[in-house]
């Protein structure tokens, strides 16, 4: 018994002195796990040319039918590849590694999951970040080729605050999807749940109820975020009072805050097997 024990501790590895790994050095390795990988570099190709696509066909619409527009409704067009794609790729930075069964490595080199999960949301804030900015910058080109296209004139009318509540608000998307990625832990499942709450249900079910029920119009923007966010979203802003921030509040509690915190829990719980 005494050698055994012995020999149990001489194989117990002390690693109290070593350092941790540089926070940064995991928010660039979550960074590289996301994009170089075969699903991640195609989500960032697709939204790239489908963010092309999109300015090619309204500047072929508006040459067609010498209709006018606006950075603002240039701006509002580009948003929506970026508001399809990138959030799966908010929540493949999750559940991949929990299909694939890399979390083994990951939390064997940092068995602190906290800090894991942090830079997978660092991550997540940086990816989406720099999508909205590519986004903005396209609209920009758009509306420049726009006026080049048509004569008519170039009309620079999306104010900073109407830009940081567009920005805002796909900012809630991204963390929705990373929400219901840590919190279901299945790809599939989390992309299934993401589409139908975030995409199919406001534009194919709420809209419609919207349109026909009193009772949809005061109830539906508590539960929806794209509901609750239109009056911010549209330059209203200033006007909103506290009917329209309780409601933007709590969706955003039910739908980005307790998938987040419940998501979390989940991840650094869960069994590493």
């Amino acid at each position: 018994m005494s050698t055994d024990a012995r020999s149990d501790a001489q194989r117990t590895i002390d690693v109290s002195s070593t350092p941790p790994v540089p926070f940064l050095r995991l928010v660039g390795v979550e960074l590289r796990k996301l994009l170089d990988t075969r699903s991640g570099f195609w989500l960032i190709t697709l939204t790239f040319g489908m963010l092309a696509a999109v300015m090619a066909l309204v500047l072929l619409v508006l040459a067609l039918s010498d209709t006018t527009i606006t950075a603002a409704g240039i701006s509002d067009a580009m948003i929506i590849p970026v508001s399809l794609l990138v959030p799966v790729l908010a929540i493949l930075t999750v559940t991949s590694e929990w299909s694939q069964r890399t979390h083994l490595v990951t939390f064997t080199l940092e068995p602190r999951r906290g800090r894991v999960v942090l830079a997978k949301l660092v991550t997540v804030m940086i990816l989406g970040a720099a999508t909205i900015a590519v986004a903005v910058a396209f609209g920009a080109l758009g509306n420049l080729l726009y006026g080049a296209v048509t004569g008519n004139d170039v009309v620079w009318n999306l104010d900073a605050a109407q830009l940081g509540w567009t920005a805002g608000v796909q900012v809630l998307w991204f963390l929705m999807a990373f929400g219901l990625g840590m919190l279901l832990l299945n790809t599939p499942g989390a992309v299934a749940v993401f589409y139908f709450f975030g995409v199919i249900a406001p534009f194919m079910i709420y809209s419609a109820l919207y349109a026909i029920f009193d009772w949809a119009q005061s109830f539906l923007p508590w539960i929806d975020i794209s509901l609750a966010s239109m009056p911010f979203m549209m330059g209203e802003s200033a006007e909103a009072g506290a009917l329209e921030w309780g409601q933007l509040g709590v969706a955003t509690l039910l739908w980005v805050v307790l998938p987040l915190v419940f998501g979390s829990l989940r991840v650094l719980r869960s069994e590493v097997k």
